[in-house]
C-alpha cells in the first residue's frame, strides 16, 4: 500500500537548486584543515550544493577510525562560513542529533544500519520534532522496503516534510564486483510507493571502489533520481576510512562532466503518441504471460493431487536441477538474460512447491 505523506520537493528548502541535486564531500572529517580544502575545491564547482561529513563513523568492528567526534561539527560551521554551501552529516542516536541541531547543520542522514532499527528511528525523530530539519534516510542494510518506509513515516509524524531517500546499496547476499548489491528493483518499489518522495543515489558505498562510480551515477540518473551523494577527499591516498571509493574534487568534476541527465517526460506528441503504441504492445505481451503463467499453474495443481494420491514429495530435486538448466539454455538462445532467466524460474518454482505442499496438507 502507498504512503501520501505531505514531503516538500527538494527546491523548496534548496531553493539555488538548478540541477540534481549534489553532495559531495569526506567519508569522514579528520582534521580542520582537510575538511576546509576539501570544501574550498567542491565549492569552485557550482554543481556541488551541499558539503557533507562524516564527524561521528559507525563501523562494522572496533579499533577502525569512527570518527573525530563532536569537535567535527566546528569544522562543519567553518565550512559554512568559508564556502557558503549547506552542510550535513550523518547522525545514529539521539545525542548526535542534539548535537548537530544546535551546531546549525544543515542536512542530517540516519545512515544505514540505523535506518535498520525502529528504535534509533524514533529516538531521533523525538530529538527533532518541532524543528525544520532537512533529514535523509540511508536504505537499511538489507531490502526491506517496508522499514525503509517506516522510518520515514516516524521522521513525518514529527513534523517533517524537508526529507530524502538515500540508495546507498544492499548488504550483499551473492558474490559482486561491488561493495554493496544495489538491487535497483527495491528503489523502484519505493518510488512506486512512495511517489512524492525525492531518492538521490549513494555510488561511492554501492561501489566501494572509484573504477565503479560512473556506472552506478550513469545507471542512478538512467533511472530518474534526483541527485547524487558521492565521496570527495583532497587526497583520498591518506584517508582514514573507505580510501578506496573516494575521488578528488578535480576527479569528481571530470566525472560530473561524462554524465548524461535524462529527462525523466518530455512534451514532444510524436514521442509520446509513439511511447503509448509501445506501451500497449507491452500490456498485451504482459496479459498473455499472465494467462500462460495461470494455465501452467493449472497443470502444477494437477501434479500435486497426483503426487498427494501416490504419496510423493512436493520437491522434486533432480526435476528442478533438468528444470532450471533448460531454462536456461533455452533463454540463451532467446537472448534474455541468464541471471534473469533463474530469478524469474526461481520464483515460478517456489510458489509451484508452495501449491504443491498446500495441497498435500489439505
Amino acid at each position: 500500500m502507498g504512503l501520501n505523506l505531505a514531503i516538500n520537493p527538494i527546491k523548496e528548502w534548496l531553493p539555488q537548486l538548478n540541477n540534481p541535486l549534489l553532495i559531495a564531500g569526506p567519508c569522514s572529517l579528520e582534521s580542520e584543515e582537510q575538511a576546509l580544502e576539501t570544501a574550498k575545491l567542491l565549492a569552485r564547482d557550482h554543481r556541488v550544493f551541499i558539503y557533507r561529513g562524516g564527524v561521528w563513523k559507525p563501523r562494522t568492528r572496533p579499533g577502525s577510525f569512527e570518527g573525530v567526534g563532536s569537535i567535527g561539527l566546528k569544522w562543519l560551521q567553518l565550512v559554512k562560513k568559508e564556502t557558503g554551501l549547506p552542510v550535513g552529516t550523518e547522525v545514529a542516536n539521539a545525542q548526535h542529533t542534539e548535537e548537530a541541531l544546535k551546531a546549525g547543520v544543515d542536512v542530517l542522514w540516519i545512515g544505514a544500519r540505523s535506518t535498520a532499527s525502529p528504535f534509533v528511528v524514533q529516538e531521533i525523530a523525538d530529538v527533532i520534532k518541532g524543528t525544520d530539519a532537512v533529514v535523509m534516510v540511508k536504505n537499511p542494510v538489507n531490502p526491506d522496503v517496508q522499514l525503509w518506509m517506516g522510518a520515514f513515516e516516524r521522521i513525518n509524524q514529527a513534523g517533517i516534510n524537508n526529507m530524502v531517500a538515500i540508495h546507498r546499496g544492499f548488504t550483499p547476499f551473492r558474490e559482486t564486483n561491488y561493495r554493496n548489491y544495489p538491487n535497483w528493483k527495491t528503489v523502484i518499489e519505493l518510488r512506486r510507493l512512495m511517489p512524492n518522495l525525492p531518492i538521490i543515489c549513494d555510488p561511492s558505498h554501492i561501489a566501494g571502489k572509484r573504477e565503479f562510480l560512473f556506472e552506478i551515477a550513469q545507471k542512478a540518473f538512467d533511472m530518474g533520481m534526483d541527485g547524487l551523494m558521492i565521496e570527495s577527499h583532497i587526497d583520498p591516498s591518506c584517508a582514514l576510512s573507505d580510501k578506496a571509493q573516494q575521488l578528488t574534487p578535480a576527479d569528481l568534476a571530470l566525472l560530473l562532466d561524462k554524465l548524461v541527465i535524462r529527462n525523466q517526460s518530455i512534451t514532444n506528441p510524436q514521442f509520446e503518441n509513439e511511447l503509448e503504441l509501445l506501451r500497449s504492445r507491452i500490456d498485451s505481451l504482459d496479459s498473455e504471460i499472465l494467462e500462460v503463467l495461470s494455465s501452467r499453474m493449472e497443470i502444477v495443481k494437477e501434479i500435486g493431487y497426483y503426487k498427494k494420491e501416490n504419496n510423493v514429495t512436493a520437491l522434486q530435486i533432480n526435476r528442478w536441477t533438468q528444470l532450471m538448466d533448460s531454462r536456461v539454455s533455452m533463454g540463451k538462445k532467446l537472448n534474455l538474460n541468464e541471471t534473469f532467466v533463474k530469478i524469474l524460474f526461481q520464483l515460478i518454482h517456489e510458489d509451484s512447491v508452495r501449491m504443491q505442499t498446500e495441497i498435500m496438507d489439505n
